[in-house]
């Protein structure tokens, strides 16, 4: 079966890890998929990825991030969509619950975040909101 939306599958393998309270979910390989993990890396939203090149398709093992028994993401959601394309400029990114939460944003000069995007003064597509 094809996958038409698979970042938002990844985003929802995380989502439902969480929500089991599991250590770690795996998900299949992409650059795109790296790219997105290492930003919710880097912003302290899950521990960290690692390529899982055993089986016959390379997977990707997320280590999800609790904070005291709570999961450290408590909202994901997919934006741009396959039948919903969103774009946004550097000025008109969103903010999520005041700065608190971060938008991924795909530019040309790789996956961001939003204040990355912001501090680039470069917009592009908005992947995913998470807080």
């Amino acid at each position: 079966m094809a996958l038409t939306d698979p970042l938002g599958d990844m985003l929802t393998r995380i989502r439902n890890g969480q929500r089991a309270k599991k250590d770690s979910v795996l998900s299949p390989a992409s650059k795109l998929r790296a790219r997105v993990l290492e930003v919710l890396q880097r912003e302290g939203y899950i521990r960290g990825y690692s390529e899982d090149a055993t089986g016959a398709h390379p997977q990707l093992r997320i280590e999800l991030k609790y904070f005291e028994g709570e999961p450290a993401i408590k909202h994901v959601a997919r934006v741009s969509k396959p039948g919903r394309r969103v774009y946004s400029g550097s000025k008109e990114l969103p903010v999520i619950r005041n700065g608190l939460g971060i938008t991924i944003v795909s530019t040309p000069r790789g996956v961001l975040s939003d204040a990355e995007a912001r501090a680039q003064n470069v917009g592009g597509e908005v992947l995913a909101e998470v807080f």
